[in-house]
């Protein structure tokens, strides 16, 4: 007996010594806190731009309490790397907010947790939906939408004889509405923006899913606020899912009763489609009794939203954020120009093959994503103890890995405020997640699988649009101004915080070179 109580004694010294070795690993530096609220009356409206004040001050890991939510923000390329490599499978999730789960049927791909139903669909994701052929089929789209954006600003020129300066153009809503419709053709089919009641509703819907989706939800930070809608969140959100909800199930129903008319020889498809979009693929799994993952109508309309949301706003801002650049170096559009005509020349429009020829738009299209980068921060949640840099990171810690921040970060960066896309032509740094210095698509296991997509899309159609227009920046009346307010306004994204008129010039024969197929 005395042996056993010996050895009792002996291992609970051995866990409370182990306890208490743990707890001097401290955490991180914090800015002094409120009783209840923490550190919330330090943020203002741009939460990544709140956070990179705080680290300036506090350092480049700093801990904060959110109401009763506990936070960590990195802001450096090492702390990244830590964070995502280093520990990723202790922060490989993601906090589930109330707004998210709600708008994404709580069977988000996006934001769900790493679980087989995610594993699955990033496989599928990469191998099907994004693969290199079907990337490929998919390029006429691309293509067609491209030349349809530069018609429109061609006739918004032709629109004013004699003086088409005096025509502007919110170029905005134009880029937003050729990502919609590449996204809404690859997906389903069908062109959301064929009308501009329809480019409108749908503009607004991604607009305020992605702004909810960057807000601040009070319910989610206090415990005893979870069942009370301060803020009208709820209220939001709902309205929200209800308009988007009645759009995807009319589309679903729409197409597996054209299906089922097909297999029984109805003629439900009079023209069988050549290209599989991406409903078909997926209604292929969802019907299949014998799939490696039984998915749920839930999971399918929580699936298109993840995309269409993601593969539409973002890549409309990281062009919209390229030509603002643009317009305020004209030295930087002086060369890109002078290497398009030298690849290209002046007599066809530039395609996705001319793209690897042109390094220095390459070079600014990652400059863009290094200062503009489309999801500012990237958000995980700490499932075990972990010690990073020196410091322990407690379970169920929401960890903001600011990358807006980093970008900008001078030393990271030399002239980090200057818009330098020389920076890039001698560098083997890359997007696809390997760089800490430079992740506009988060890295590791979470990584965006739509990287592939987006890194086809951007870089043509800014190409087209430098190669067959010269731009100017102007006020909403089509006055001239001097240069583009860089302003930003908050949201799961960056967007700019006023939408970006110009006053476009064409500086070749662009109705000839559209003509040319």
């Amino acid at each position: 007996m005395i042996l056993i109580a010996v050895l009792a004694v002996s291992a609970v010294t051995a866990l409370l010594w182990r306890g208490r070795k743990r707890r001097r690993t401290p955490l991180p530096p914090s800015p002094p806190a409120l009783p209840i609220i923490g550190h919330f009356h330090l943020l203002g409206p741009i939460i990544h731009r709140s956070f990179s004040g705080l680290s300036s001050k506090y350092g480049p890991l700093i801990y904060l309490r959110l109401g009763s939510v506990p936070c960590v923000v990195a802001s450096t390329p090492e702390l990244a790397r830590e964070f995502l490599k280093t520990n990723e499978l202790k922060f490989i999730v993601r906090k589930p907010f109330t707004a998210i789960e709600r708008l994404t049927y709580n069977a988000s791909f996006a934001f769900g947790p790493y679980e087989p139903y995610y594993k699955f669909m990033k496989k599928f994701s990469q191998m099907e939906l994004l693969s290199p052929r079907t990337l490929q089929q998919f390029h006429p789209i691309r293509m067609q939408e491209m030349r349809a954006l530069l018609a429109i600003i061609l006739e918004k020129c032709q629109s004013c004889p004699g003086n088409c300066s005096k025509e502007s153009i919110n170029i905005t809503q134009e880029i937003l509405k050729m990502t919609n419709n590449i996204m809404s053709q690859m997906m389903f089919g069908i062109r959301f923006s064929a009308t501009e009641s329809q480019a409108d509703s749908c503009r607004s819907a991604i607009r305020e899913v992605t702004e909810i989706f960057g807000e601040f939800n009070v319910s989610d930070f206090f415990w005893f606020c979870k069942n009370i809608d301060f803020q009208g969140f709820r209220k939001r959100f709902e309205g929200i899912h209800g308009r988007y909800d009645s759009i995807l199930e009319s589309i679903i129903d729409t197409r597996e009763q054209s299906r089922k008319e097909s297999r029984m020889g109805g003629g439900g498809e009079k023209k069988k489609k050549k290209i599989k979009d991406f409903l078909d693929m997926v209604l292929d799994i969802y019907e299949d009794p014998n799939s490696e993952m039984k998915l749920t109508r839930n999971h399918m309309k929580a699936f298109f939203l993840d995309f269409f949301t993601a593969g539409t706003d973002t890549s409309a801002a990281l062009l919209e954020w390229a030509l603002a650049e643009l317009i305020n170096n004209q030295r930087v559009v002086e060369k890109a120009k002078e290497e398009i005509n030298t690849v290209v020349g002046t007599d066809r429009l530039v395609q996705e093959s001319d793209i690897p020829s042109l390094p220095y738009l390459q070079a600014i299209i990652k400059e863009t994503f290094r200062l503009h980068p489309p999801i500012p921060m990237v958000t995980r949640m700490c499932t075990e103890e972990a010690v990073v840099s020196g410091y322990t990171i407690p379970p169920q810690t929401v960890v903001h890995i600011n990358i807006w921040a980093i970008g900008r970060d001078p030393k990271v960066w030399e002239r980090p405020m200057v818009f330098e896309p020389e920076r890039f032509l001698n560098d083997d740094i890359d997007v696809k997640g390997h760089n800490y210095e430079l992740l506009p698509f988060g890295s590791g296991r979470r990584g965006c699988p739509g990287i592939s997509l987006a890194m086809l899309e951007l870089p043509e159609a800014l190409a087209a649009m430098l190669q067959c227009f010269d731009w100017k920046a102007c006020d909403p009346d089509g006055n001239i101004m001097s240069s583009v307010d860089m302003s930003e306004r908050g949201g799961l994204t960056t967007p700019r915080a006023t939408d970006l008129v110009c006053l476009p010039t064409p500086r070749l024969d662009v109705l000839r070179i559209l003509s040319v197929k």
